[in-house]
């Protein structure tokens, strides 16, 4: 399968990413699966940049958002378990949203609780939505914001609703939707609403960041739960045995939306060329045989949306060119994974780019790097758009680093700072506490004021005879 979106086709082309879509219900269950077929690790024709994880219907007792605020939630381990030796780095920041308003602020209580306490993701109660990257495309990636919009229960309530991401790659705007739309077969007005209500909140005011529909790319995924229209039960089973998805394709409820709406027109999707992904018994590949037999649907569904591009004029071609291309590789469900009622589904994506942002906004140079005593000296330099703060910390990690916050020591470039000339920078940092390893180092510049990873080094390793064992003094640790 191929489905190809190009923007301005004869621009010059430069970078290609290769990016995994998944949506997943889990229907509360716990991770217990082997995820290497769901991630296409097995594939030995692929090779990842940037992973996409939407997950909905985790479980969503208070116990379990306030265990999952303090501590990594068991879903995301075992996909940083799984892809952290791959060199995945967890990228984004976490907003957790429970209830709002009349209801408990899990976020407001949490900060309480543990006031230094940030986490790497985007949490709404069962909806969590993560991001993972390649170390080398970290400083390259700028998180702008993170959004929840719970919908349920007139819009208190978010166990429906959407957790958005959004973020510049490369220069380019793009937006990550993972939503979970209101069920059943005569909620369909209520599910265009919702998509409608979702999209309309995502606005950023005081960012100085263009509205969600002049962004290059929005990524909208998750649980759905559009239905098939008009045809009965049995008649759905039949077309599902012989493989004739084309038949009940015409009858999808989004499918026949599309047609009417000029703004859900412009998100595409790819051929549904798999069985219907809900509702099965769990433990097995058979379509719901309880007493409310609810008729098989594609409840589950990947959707793309690029900037609408502005008419051609004389002078574009006198200006700084852009080319921003998504190609659709592969859209399938996969049936094996049955600890839920759904079935996951993933796309696979080409992303062809020109580069807006060729040149990270810090540079580490590891080949300036020398030792002395416990401490290592670091030299970088900073492009003259770059604001640095008081609050911008340096990173020493091991090359397979889980998320952000996985350093085995650190140093705010404020406080140890030993030169800054002629755009040359030099701070020390105590690697005491390092253990002795032959295990390869990188480091990286995280900024607070942009809340993202803005430069990285080389791998490199420190040379055994510089570890010492000296106790460092203690100084608060940096979180974000």
């Amino acid at each position: 399968m191929s489905a190809e979106s190009p923007r301005r086709p004869n621009a010059p082309k430069g970078c290609v990413l290769s990016i995994h879509v998944l949506t997943w219900n889990v229907a509360s269950a716990s991770p217990t699966v082997n995820l290497c077929d769901l991630l296409q690790l097995n594939n030995q024709d692929l090779n990842m940049d940037i992973y996409i994880i939407g997950l909905q219907e985790m479980n969503s007792g208070l116990i379990s958002l306030l265990s999952d605020a303090a501590f990594e939630d068991p879903w995301s381990n075992i996909f940083m378990d799984v892809l952290s030796p791959l060199n995945f780095v967890k990228t984004l920041l976490k907003a957790l949203v429970g209830l709002r308003r009349y209801t408990i602020d899990l976020c407001s209580l949490m900060n309480d609780l543990c006031p230094l306490l940030q986490i790497s993701q985007v949490r709404m109660q069962g909806l969590l939505l993560l991001v993972f990257a390649k170390y080398q495309h970290l400083p390259y990636i700028q998180i702008i914001s993170t959004r929840s919009t719970p919908t349920g229960l007139y819009g208190y309530w978010g166990n429906k609703g959407g957790v958005n991401i959004c973020l510049k790659l490369y220069g380019y705007y793009v937006s990550i939707v993972n939503c979970h739309l209101p069920p059943h077969m005569s909620n369909n007005d209520q599910r265009l609403e919702h998509f409608d209500r979702i999209l309309e909140s995502q606005t950023f005011e005081g960012y100085n960041i263009p509205n969600i529909l002049d962004h290059d790319l929005i990524l909208w995924f998750g649980d759905m739960n559009f239905r098939i229209e008009d045809f009965g039960l049995l008649f759905v089973q039949e077309c599902i045995s012989k493989q004739n998805y084309s038949e009940l394709w015409k009858k999808d409820q989004l499918y026949i939306a599309k047609r009417h709406d000029p703004l859900l027109r412009e998100f595409q999707e790819g051929s549904l060329l798999f069985p219907p992904t809900y509702k099965f018994d769990r433990h097995s590949n058979n379509y719901d045989t309880s007493e409310k037999k609810r008729k098989p649907a594609w409840t589950d569904r990947i959707l793309w949306r690029l900037k609408r591009q502005p008419q051609a004029s004389p002078l574009a071609s006198s200006l700084p060119t852009s080319y921003f291309s998504l190609t659709l590789k592969s859209y399938i469900s996969h049936m094996s994974y049955s600890i839920s009622d759904h079935k996951p589904v993933t796309g696979t994506f080409e992303l062809e780019l020109n580069p807006l942002m060729s040149v990270p906004l810090v540079t580490m140079m590891p080949e300036y790097l020398w030792t002395m005593e416990n401490d290592m000296l670091i030299s970088y330099t900073s492009t003259s758009e770059f604001l640095s703060s008081p609050w911008d910390w340096i990173g020493l990690y091991k090359v397979r680093m889980r998320h952000i916050n996985d350093y085995v020591s650190y140093v705010w470039v404020g406080d140890n700072q030993v030169s800054g000339s002629n755009n040359l920078n030099q701070v020390y940092i105590n690697i005491s506490d390092v253990p002795a390893t032959e295990d390869q180092f990188l480091l990286c510049y995280y900024s607070n004021n942009l809340h993202s990873v803005v430069g990285i080094s080389q791998p490199f390793k420190i040379p055994l005879r510089y570890f010492l064992r000296d106790d460092a003094l203690y100084e608060p640790e940096p979180q974000i």
